[in-house]
């Protein structure tokens, strides 16, 4: 009987390991060669995206100039990077690392801001980072991916009414170019890209990662 038992758990065993290793509710925050890739994935799709919509940004600011400041609605295009690599890989970092590969692609691409576009996207992608941090990246509801985006776009907001020709606009305008920036980022930044992680969630697409998981652990609950 002795025997027969150890055989039956060193055949489970086999048969665990031959299956491959079970997803662990435990998160680490060290970084795996996936995660790695699919964040640089990420970025360098951001970043083509990033790109054009920096051509789009001439035409698109001109009809908003009817309220100064209000061009700060566009702002979100270029912050969604950030919040997007957050909410999938879901570790420190990811947010920085996924907004500055965009930043540098948008830039090796070419765009009128040049390599200037590297130090925005780090700030935007720490103004992200910070809410996660905040959060001890252990949730990412909506209202989370939300409070994100706006964080990039808050960072956004003080980089442009500081540094670019904004910085020119009386206080007015400036909290108008502030104000819309944040939203932006919200709605931009946050919303689209947290129903955008659901959609890949869906697909199986992220199935490596927490997000995958806890997308098909809800989907299980609602049917």
């Amino acid at each position: 009987m002795q025997f027969t038992s150890t055989q039956h758990t060193n055949t489970s065993d086999a048969g665990r390991a031959a299956a491959g290793p079970r997803p662990s509710g435990k998160r680490t925050p060290r970084w795996r060669v996936v995660d790695i890739v699919t964040a640089s994935v990420l970025g360098v799709a951001a970043g083509v995206i990033f790109w054009a919509w920096g051509l789009a940004w001439g035409p698109l600011s001109s009809a908003l100039a009817f309220t100064p400041g209000l061009g700060g609605l566009l702002a979100g295009g270029w912050l969604f990077a950030g919040v997007l690599g957050g909410l999938v890989i879901r570790k420190p970092g990811a947010a920085i690392y996924t907004e500055l590969v965009a930043a540098a692609v948008s830039a090796l691409i070419g765009t009128v801001w040049g390599f200037e576009t590297l130090i925005w996207g780090l700030i935007q992608g720490a103004g992200a980072e910070l809410v996660f941090a905040l959060f001890f990246y252990r949730s990412f509801r909506i209202w989370v991916a939300v409070l994100a985006g706006a964080g990039a776009g808050v960072a956004v907001g003080l980089l442009d009414t500081t540094f670019t020709s904004y910085a020119a606009l009386d206080v007015g305008a400036k909290l108008t170019y502030f104000l819309s920036a944040v939203v932006s980022g919200a709605v931009l930044a946050g919303i689209l890209p947290w129903l955008a992680v659901r959609g890949l969630a869906a697909t199986g697409a992220l199935s490596r990662f927490a997000s995958g998981n806890q997308a098909r652990t809800v989907s299980r609950r609602t049917n």
